[in-house]
């Protein structure tokens, strides 16, 4: 039977990956789901296109940014492109395990993909990853024909990919610095420094110099952020690192599925022990991806790890999975991992409707609840904010998290640009934008959460200040949001105790 499906993958793969693309669209229609907070974040970085943001490189501002100036300012299109990348990345992935084992293995490498809940993650929430993977995959597939099949122009192509892989995450750095450790490793590959490591590195340096010079016109500000996340040290006091260790390898588990993540660490150290015994071929696509792998799993023991950073890394050892298996190594685990990840990807899409079928909605056991209760707290912020005259003449400041910002600017009917005052010492996008000064001597309103008095610098920067409502908080009923009108704005403070480090 999963021959006969194999042959049929190979036979209709442009069928699969079309039919795939539209079903998920369909999904993104149907499921109900709202924006999560930095979707919501990103989108409010579309609306300001810049070299670079905060914390992360442009790419999903532009991408989302021309979704929504194609479609308007909805879910859908924000999502949208997430699920275009997602079918993109499957066609080169297919294609390079294909390049690597031939048909037959590609099929089941495509299997063994889309039998991972990440795929289905990063085909629903546009987040930095779904560009990433895209322009990863196509990365490592023209490095692929540039070495094992000496097609010069694929140097050019596979470095155009590193560069928008390095304008969608900073990760993507390593892509450039594996390939010149798997040239280094051999003495009869140091030619290709020569010509055509250059070729490869011209674009992604092109890529690079707008970043650097947007960070250098704003204090180096997303390198502080990225080394921010290389302390050493567990972030949260008195937090032991072992429950962090824990929660990264619960994260893999879940977002790869048990045994398929068990498989891809045992080839992992197999082939990392025995990589001189390596061919080429095999040698590359362990360095391009579990080497890296098991350097976040030994980081994972040292620090906090975030659970998605190691997520490109799966890819080719997936493909390192399928050639193991197309050799005959371990078949039935192969195909019990199979059975069990596809149960888990099942429970994904069914995960709304089996919640209403048990009435788990909005229990602790609902992990949607995220993505639900911004449309209803921007639905009481509108009734509050309708009830006090001159809408269209004042502003609007949240004290609090940058999800509240921008979650609010996404679904308060008119989108309007939201201001944000940190009281927490964390630092985020809305604090490199010009605050709210273009408004002197204008009212404001100022929504903050769990205070029932604005922090006295706000407080201070206008005339006066006097409650309004309290609204109610959807998701903790117990602490509520508190809205009060400023009037007569004189100056805008800043937060105090801002840290690049400490992006909430």
């Amino acid at each position: 039977m999963l021959e006969k499906l194999l042959r049929w993958l190979n036979e209709n793969i442009v069928l699969v990956l079309s039919g795939l693309m539209l079903l998920r669209i369909g999904f993104l229609f149907g499921n109900g789901l709202g924006l999560i907070g930095d979707e919501s974040y990103y989108w409010d970085w579309s609306r300001q296109p810049d070299w670079c943001y905060y914390s992360k490189p442009p790419m999903v501002a532009w991408l989302i940014g021309l979704s929504t100036w194609l479609f308007g300012d909805n879910t859908v299109a924000v999502r949208l492109p997430a699920v275009v990348l997602g079918t993109v990345f499957l066609a080169y992935f297919q294609a390079l395990a294909q390049a690597c084992y031939g048909k037959r293995a590609a099929a089941f490498a495509l299997l063994l993909m889309l039998a991972t809940p990440d795929n289905v993650v990063a085909n629903l929430v546009m987040t930095i990853d779904p560009p990433l993977y895209c322009f990863w995959i196509i990365s490592l597939y023209y490095l692929h024909k540039a070495l094992f099949q000496r097609q010069t122009r694929a140097w050019l192509w596979a470095g155009c990919a590193a560069g928008l892989a390095l304008l969608s995450k900073q990760v993507a750095i390593a892509l450039p610095i594996m390939l010149l450790l798997f040239i280094g490793l051999d003495r009869q590959r140091y030619h290709y420094l020569k010509r055509e490591f250059w070729l490869y590195l011209a674009p992604i340096i092109l890529a690079l110099l707008p970043i650097l010079i947007w960070n250098h016109l704003h204090d180096w500000i997303m390198f502080a952020h990225s080394k921010s996340h290389f302390t050493g040290k567990p972030a949260g006091a008195g937090t032991s690192i072992w429950k962090y260790t824990r929660d990264f390898f619960v994260y893999q588990i879940l977002l790869i599925s048990p045994l398929i993540f068990g498989l891809v660490i045992a080839v992992s150290l197999k082939n990392l022990t025995a990589y001189r015994h390596l061919a080429a071929q095999e040698q590359f696509l362990t360095l391009m991806g579990p080497v890296l792998l098991l350097g976040v799993l030994v980081l994972s023991f040292i620090q906090k790890v975030q659970g998605n950073w190691p997520m490109p890394f799966y890819f080719s050892a997936l493909i390192l999975l399928a050639g193991y298996w197309q050799q005959g190594h371990r078949q039935k685990l192969f195909h019990y991992a199979l059975l069990s990840a596809y149960l888990m990807v099942a429970a994904t899409y069914l995960l709304p409707g089996i919640l209403a079928a048990f009435d788990l909605q909005n229990t602790k056991l609902d992990p949607t609840k995220r993505f639900k209760y911004w449309p209803q707290l921007a639905e009481n912020v509108q009734q509050a904010r309708l009830a006090v005259p001159g809408l269209e003449q004042r502003f609007m400041v949240v004290v609090g998290h940058r999800n509240l910002a921008s979650e609010l600017a996404f679904y308060l009917p008119d989108h309007p640009k939201m201001y944000r005052y940190g009281n927490d010492g964390a630092m985020s996008q809305y604090d490199l934008w010009p605050g709210p000064q273009q408004f002197n001597g204008a009212n404001g309103m100022i929504l903050s959460y769990g205070l029932k008095q604005v922090p006295e610098p706000v407080n201070t920067a206008f005339g006066h200040v006097r409650f309004i409502a309290e609204i109610a908080n959807p998701k903790n009923p117990q602490m509520p949001y508190y809205l009060f009108w400023g009037e007569n704005l004189q100056h805008w403070p800043v937060a105090a105790g801002g840290k690049a480090n400490q992006e909430e």
